[in-house]
């Protein structure tokens, strides 16, 4: 595995964890799916936004 499928693969468990997140916040329904497809159409800057701005996971 070269160094694009590590990188690629770091992104897959990034996007994994962020999406799990967004699952498990007390966000509405609906602004679980568009955090959802941001991540999943924009992998890498989907990830980024979420970090910054997007709901985290209710403890």
């Amino acid at each position: 595995m070269g160094i694009s499928g590590i990188g690629g693969l770091l992104v897959f468990c990034l996007d994994i964890w962020a999406i799990v997140s967004v699952i498990n916040s007390s966000e509405t329904t609906g602004k679980k799916v568009v955090w959802i497809l941001l991540v999943l159409f924009l992998p890498l800057v989907g990830f980024l936004i979420w970090f910054f701005a997007g709901p985290r996971a209710t403890q």
